[in-house]
C-alpha cells in the first residue's frame, strides 16, 4: 500500500459523504413541485378543511342524538367556517433554483467542510502516521509476530516511524499478548523502562498464566523499582511459585527482593530453597552453587549491618493527613547537625505510611557514599540528627509546600528515635 492510496481513500471518502451533505442541503430545492397547476403549497390548507369537515360532523351528530339544539349547532358552524376562512392563506409558489444554484451549494460544502477539517487542528501527524503505516507497517507486523528478527535497513532510516507503526499494530491487536510482549522488548532496547512495564502488564493481563511473561515483568519491574519488590511484583511472583515451586528465576528475584527490604530471614530461606533445587539437578553447577554462597553471605553482612542501625518511628500529624497526596514521597535521612550530605538516606513512596504512621531503619546499607557512614560517624563522635520530610515534588530540596518535622538529634548510644512530622514548609 502507498501513501497516495491511504491519503486517497480517505480523500475519496470524505468528498463522498460531503457530497451526500450536499445533496441532501439541496433536496428541498429538488422536490419542489414544477406542475403549473399546482403552483401554490396548499398543504396547509387542505388539512384544515379535513379539520374542519371533522368537526362539522361530530356537530352533526350531536345534533341528532340531541345533545345540542338546532340554535346551538347554527352558532358552532357559523363559528367554524369563520375559522377556516381566517386560516386560508396564500403561500408563495417556491422559485426552483436553477442547476447553477445547486451545482454551488454541492461544491461549497466539501469545500467548507475541507477548509473546517485542516482549520480546526494541526493534521501533520495524522499524515505522517500514515506515511509510517504505509511505508513500515508490514515490518512492524512481521517483528510484532515473529516473522522476522531484525528489520532491513531501509526500515530503520527513521526509527520513530517503527515506533510509530508498531504501537499503531499493537493497539489494533490489543488482545494479541505476544505483540505487547515484543513492543516491551523494543521499548527496553531504547531504554524506555516506563513504556516497557506497560507493555509488559498489559501481555501480561491477557496470559496472566505465562511464565516467561509474568517473570519478564516482575523482573523489569524489581530493577525500575531499585531492586524492590513491590506489591505487584511480589503477587506476580507468588502467583508463578504456586504454580511451579521450583522456578529458579521467581526464587532468585523473591531472595534478591526479600534482603533488599531487609527481610533477611526470608531470603536466607529462598538462597536455601533455590540452591537445593540446582544441587539436585544432574550436571555440574559448581559456579552457580558458588554464587548462591556468596550471595548468603552478603545478605549475612547485610543483616548485621542493618543490626547496627537506627530504627525511625514517624508519625504524621492528624491536622497535616488531608495535606497528604498519593504521588507524594517520604524523605528520611540521618546527617550531621552541622550540615552536609546525610550518612544515611532513604526515598520511599508515601504508601509506605500506614494510619498515619511507619517504621523505618536506617542504616550503613543506606549510605549515600561508601566512605561516609553511620559507623565511622559514630566512631569519629560526630552528633547527628534525624530528619523526615513528605515532598509533594518528589525532589530531594524542600520546597515550598512540603511537610516536615523538626530534626532530631540524637546520642551516639541511641538506636530508635521518633520524628513528627508536625508543619508545613512555608
Amino acid at each position: 500500500m502507498t501513501l497516495f492510496s491511504t491519503v486517497g481513500l480517505f480523500i475519496a471518502l470524505s468528498l463522498f459523504i460531503a457530497l451526500i451533505l450536499g445533496v441532501i442541503a439541496i433536496m428541498p430545492w429538488l422536490r419542489a413541485s414544477r406542475a403549473p397547476d399546482k403552483p401554490v403549497d396548499n398543504q396547509l390548507l387542505d388539512i384544515n378543511i379535513a379539520v374542519f369537515r371533522a368537526r362539522l360532523a361530530e356537530l352533526k351528530s350531536d345534533k341528532d342524538a340531541g345533545t345540542i339544539d338546532d340554535s346551538h349547532y347554527q352558532t358552532q358552524k357559523l363559528e367554524l367556517e369563520r375559522q377556516l376562512l381566517d386560516a386560508q392563506r396564500v403561500v408563495a409558489p417556491m422559485v426552483v433554483p436553477g442547476i447553477k444554484s445547486r451545482l454551488i451549494i454541492i461544491v461549497w460544502v466539501p469545500v467548507l467542510a475541507v477548509m473546517a477539517y485542516l482549520m480546526i487542528g494541526d493534521r501533520t501527524p495524522v499524515f505522517e502516521l500514515w506515511a509510517a503505516e504505509d511505508k513500515v507497517g508490514q515490518v512492524a507486523d512481521d517483528l510484532l509476530t515473529g516473522k522476522i528478527d531484525q528489520p532491513p535497513a531501509w526500515a530503520i532510516e527513521d526509527g520513530q516511524q517503527l515506533i510509530s507503526a508498531m504501537q499503531t499494530n499493537v493497539y489494533r491487536h490489543a488482545d494479541d499478548y505476544n505483540r505487547w510482549m515484543r513492543l516491551s522488548e523494543l521499548f527496553l532496547s531504547l531504554e524506555a523502562t516506563d513504556s516497557a512495564l506497560e507493555a509488559l502488564s498489559r501481555a501480561y493481563r491477557l496470559s496472566p498464566d505465562n511464565e516467561e511473561i509474568a517473570t519478564t515483568y516482575a523482573q523489569i519491574s524489581f530493577f525500575a523499582n531499585k531492586g524492590q519488590l513491590d506489591d505487584n511484583s511480589r503477587r506476580v511472583l507468588e502467583a508463578v511459585l504456586a504454580k511451579n515451586p521450583q522456578h529458579e528465576g521467581a526464587q532468585m528475584l523473591m531472595a534478591m527482593g526479600e534482603a533488599r527490604s531487609s527481610n533477611f530471614d526470608q531470603a536466607q530461606g529462598w538462597i536455601k530453597r533455590l540452591r537445593a533445587s540446582i544441587a539436585a539437578k544432574p550436571g555440574d553447577h559448581t559456579q552457580a552453587l558458588a554464587s548462591l554462597d556468596e550471595l548468603s553471605a552478603n545478605v549475612t553482612t547485610q543483616q548485621q549491618q542493618a543490626s547496627e542501625g537506627i530504627d525511625v518511628t514517624i508519625t504524621i500529624n492528624a491536622s497535616l493527613l488531608p495535606l497528604v497526596k498519593g504521588d507524594d514521597v517520604l524523605f528520611v535521612a540521618i546527617r550531621d547537625v552541622k550540615g552536609g550530605p546525610p550518612f544515611a538516606a532513604k526515598r520511599l513512596p508515601i504508601s509506605v505510611i500506614k494510619q498515619g504512621e511507619v517504621n523505618i531503619s536506617l542504616s550503613d546499607l543506606d549510605a549515600m557514599m561508601p566512605t561516609r557512614t553511620l559507623k565511622s560517624a559514630r566512631a569519629e563522635k560526630i552528633q547527628l540528627a534525624v530528619i523526615a520530610r513528605i515532598s509533594h515534588s518528589g525532589n530531594a530540596s524542600a520546597e515550598s509546600g512540603d511537610l516536615s518535622g523538626n530534626p532530631v538529634v540524637i546520642s551516639a548510644e541511641q538506636n530508635q528515635v521518633n520524628v513528627d512530622i508536625n508543619q508545613q514548609v512555608p
